[in-house]
Order: C-alpha cells, then structure tokens, then sequence
C-alpha cells in the first residue's frame, strides 16, 4: 500500500458506500493515519468535482457499482493521476436486468449500470464483491478479486422485547424490510402469512413497502405497511424498531443468489430471529435451528416455521441471542486484504 489518500467516489448509494467501506473500512484506514473521504459527483457538482478531482494525484480511488457517464470517461483519460481503484459490488446487474420478476423500472436502471460495468472493471487494480458467487460471476473478468460480506454498523441491543410475548397484550412483530426488488419472493410467502397471521391473535405483521405491500396483506388485521425509508432514516429507524421475528424470502433466481447476507445483519439489529429461504447466500452462512431458521421456498413450510417460533418462545429468543452474537463477528478489527493491494 503506497498512497494514505482514500477517495470514495460516491454515485449515491449510500447502504453499499457505508457497509463496505465507510464505516467498516474507513474507521481502521484512519486509525493508521490514512485520509478517507467521499466524494459525492452526481448531478451540477461536476464542474467544480472535476476541477478538485484533478488535483488529487496519487490518491486510491473506491468506486461503488456505478459511475456517472460523464465522470467514467473522465476517468478512463486521467487514471494515470491515481494510485489504486477499488471497485465495490453487490449485485449481479445483468442478471437485475434480466429478472422478470423485479420491477421494470429497477431492471433498466440495473440494464443501464450492466452496461458501464465492464468500463469500471477495466479501471479497476482491484474487486471486492459481497459474496463467494457473485465472485464467481467476475472470475473471468478480473484477476484480482476479493470477498468481504456486510459488516455490522449499527448497535445492537438487549432482548427484553421477548419477556413480553406473544400474547394478543403484548403482541410478537414479525417484519419484512426488504426492498420491492424483493416484492415477488414477498408475495410467493404471502399464504403462509395469512395463514399464520390470520389464525392468531398474538402477531403483528410489519411490510415496509407501503402502496407496494401484497394487498393480500394490506387486507390483514394488525398489519403495517410503512413507507420504503431513506438510508440514513432506515439507519436511525432499525436503531430504535424492535421486532420478533424477521422474513428473507428469496426465489431461487440468480439475482438472489448473488446477494449477500446484509438481511441477517439487519434483523440482528432490531432483535429479531430471521426466517430465510434455504439458497445461497443464506444457506452457506444461517446456522439452521441455531441462529436463524432455513425453509425450503413452499409457502407451507414458511407456515411451519413461523408457527414453530411463535410456539416455542425460548427458543425463539435463544437462536436471536446466537443471531446477535453471530453479528458481533461481522466487524472489522484488521484491514482487509484487498486494502493492503494483496
């Protein structure tokens, strides 16, 4: 490692420019007395980003999944001025783009991201993808790749919410804060919640989709439907929210199995226990009946899972214990590999 300058060239998308960098990675680069900055260059800033961009020679560069047109071709003419380019992934963009089932307005932003990517391959000394398939996906396209999950950046915080419950008093919350990429692996699950939620009194049911939630669901008694939030108010949303139990329905599709495991993170951090869809990247990391329960796609077997933790309550909070311990793991105390150019 030669350069102590960081710039992280931000496109805007904050949860990847945070988990896998700027508050896992950043916080260590600092302590050994590297620079660390982010450098927002969408939009009217250009100009002037163009005009500081230029003076920082020598500077590593991160970049995260995509680039604006105009600032990609600026840099393919001045990537002589920089040091090392990290690229950042988390998502298969072309099989986004080719999945019939997400909405079409996400597949041509995805379509459009595909497009520039082998560009930013190109530039790029190093890549750091979020699982070991979506790496598989970059063998042949690069020769330096790296593996780092989701790191842990929120609290985490006692379990007193299961002292409490379930009963129709003091209710369990079972959530779904999934993305509306994530809409049809909702809706194929939606029976086994109707079922479950329908037959019992002791259960809420949180969808953050808003107008988007199945209106199956929408229909159901002690139902939610908060609106998709903002990164930085999910953040401060997930710090306070508590829930019981947490949904990762995924389709066995290969947009889903290159997702990384952010989820069980996530439902670590408001408390909960994570139900999850028995396919990579969950099966490979969930400790099946010890920190999180793994289910075959039938929306029965969701119904047996969820009706297994909301009868047996002890162990319910014990494999959310494990869930919090296991998400302790995932902090970074060391630099990362890919950091030191390996």
């Amino acid at each position: 490692m030669s350069s102590r300058r960081w710039l992280l060239l931000s496109d805007g998308v904050r949860p990847t420019e945070d988990v896998y960098f700027l508050e896992s990675v950043a916080p260590l680069l600092r302590a050994q007395n590297h620079e660390v900055d982010r450098l927002d260059v969408r939009g009217w800033r250009w100009p002037l980003v163009q005009r500081f961009l230029a003076k920082q020679e020598g500077a590593n560069l991160v970049l995260c999944r995509t680039l604006p047109r105009r600032v990609l071709r600026w840099l393919e003419q001045a990537r002589g001025r920089f040091d090392r380019i990290v690229y950042l992934i988390d998502d298969d963009l072309a099989a986004a783009a080719e999945d019939s089932r997400l909405p079409q307005s996400y597949r041509r932003r995805m379509a459009r991201a595909a497009e520039s990517q082998p560009k930013l391959l190109a530039l790029a000394d190093t890549v750091v993808t979020c699982s070991a398939v979506l790496a598989d996906q970059f063998a042949e396209r690069h020769r330096n790749l790296h593996v780092m999950g989701p790191q842990l950046i929120a609290p985490l915080h006692d379990l007193s919410h299961f002292d409490r419950g379930p009963c129709p008093e003091s209710p369990w919350l079972i959530g779904f804060h999934g993305s509306r990429a994530h809409l049809a692996d909702l809706c194929h699950i939606a029976p086994a919640l109707e079922a479950v939620h329908g037959s019992r009194q002791d259960t809420e049911l949180e969808v953050m989709l808003g107008e988007r939630t199945p209106r199956c669901l929408t229909e159901l008694p002690r139902v939610s439907c908060p609106v998709p939030l903002r990164w930085d108010r999910f953040r401060a949303y997930r710090a306070n929210r508590r829930v019981h139990i947490g949904l990762v329905p995924h389709l066995n599709t290969p947009f889903n199995r290159s997702k990384s495991t952010i989820k069980f993170l996530d439902i670590a951090a408001m408390g909960g226990v994570g139900v999850y869809t028995k396919q990579s990247p969950y099966k490979e990391f969930v400790q099946d009946g010890v920190d999180g329960l793994l289910v075959d796609d039938d929306p029965t077997c969701w119904q047996r899972a969820l009706e297994w933790l909301l009868d047996h309550p002890g162990e319910a909070r014990a494999m959310a214990a494990s869930a919090a311990r296991r998400a302790q793991q995932q902090v970074l105390t060391d630099l990362p590999a890919w950091v030191e150019g390996a």
